[in-house]
């Protein structure tokens, strides 16, 4: 779908893109193709899109003859879909609405060309669950995508990138630019797969720790998880009492907690 055929859509439905929404709709062929390709590759059983909006990515995705269901929270574009008869639209927000309810069954699949508002909570709810959630195809702005698969010892590494990597397998996909949506953004943008790992007990709680960790990123570990992890602790994993969240590998963390709970049910 062009930009002027964008226009023209919106045009006839009197509408204009609501910044507030995120929406910038992806208009270049080629990321849409890449996008799609993407999701062919995988044998889902079902298929979840956030923020339809005008289509872009739903209508090649109808027209290959998968059937998603459309999460969608601009009232103006559920009531456009839900007049068409290919697809199930759920009419909420992609962050307040029950994803268990959703029954999805195992191996389904989510992509979206999220809004950048709402990209880290999507991808911190999905680490949690649900798990018959295995394989996203996301659109991130490009700063977010860097921060995902960031390394210990960078300034992009964080609680974002501990939870996304011991969750899931990450790969690009393809990069966007500003030119690529109408309307054009501000920023470049970058689409990430991924597939889930087989991980176990690494829930709320586990989050809640690792945000913990990272609350003041100069401080030592010690002093962030004071309550949680002592020097003995650090010193039976082999991890320096100066150390910061940042210096630790996502397995550490996962490590460091599990010993925290040993602790905490003496």
């Amino acid at each position: 779908m062009s930009a002027s055929e964008i226009k023209e859509r919106l045009e006839a439905m009197r509408l204009q893109p609501k910044k507030a929404f995120g929406q910038n709709f992806l208009i270049n062929q080629q990321v849409i193709g890449k996008i799609l390709a993407a999701v062919k590759q995988y044998q889902f059983t079902d298929l979840i899109e956030i923020g339809p909006g005008l289509g872009a990515l739903t209508e090649p995705m109808l027209a290959a003859g998968f059937k998603p269901r459309l999460v969608e929270f601009d009232q103006d574009f559920v009531g456009y879909w839900q007049g068409r008869d290919e697809a199930t639209v759920i009419a909420g927000d992609a962050l307040r609405i029950d994803w268990d309810a959703l029954a999805l069954r195992p191996d389904s699949l989510l992509v979206s060309n999220l809004p950048y508002q709402i990209s880290t909570s999507i991808v911190i709810d999905r680490c949690v669950g649900p798990s018959n959630l295995k394989w996203m195809v996301l659109m991130f702005q490009k700063e977010v995508a860097q921060r995902l698969t960031a390394l210990p010892r960078t300034k992009e590494y964080g609680m974002l990138s501990v939870m996304a990597q011991l969750h899931f397998k990450m790969r690009k996909v393809a990069e966007a630019s500003p030119r690529d949506f109408f309307p054009a953004p501000k920023i470049a943008s970058r689409v990430l797969q991924f597939e889930r790992r087989e991980v176990h007990g690494l829930g709320v709680p586990f989050l809640k720790f690792v945000k913990r960790a990272f609350t003041l990123r100069r401080k030592f570990l010690l002093k962030n998880l004071t309550g949680s992890v002592d020097k003995a602790t650090l010193q039976r994993l082999g991890i320096k009492e100066t150390a910061r969240a940042e210096e630790l590998l996502p397995e550490q963390f996962v490590e460091l907690y599990n010993e925290a709970v040993k602790e905490a049910s003496k």
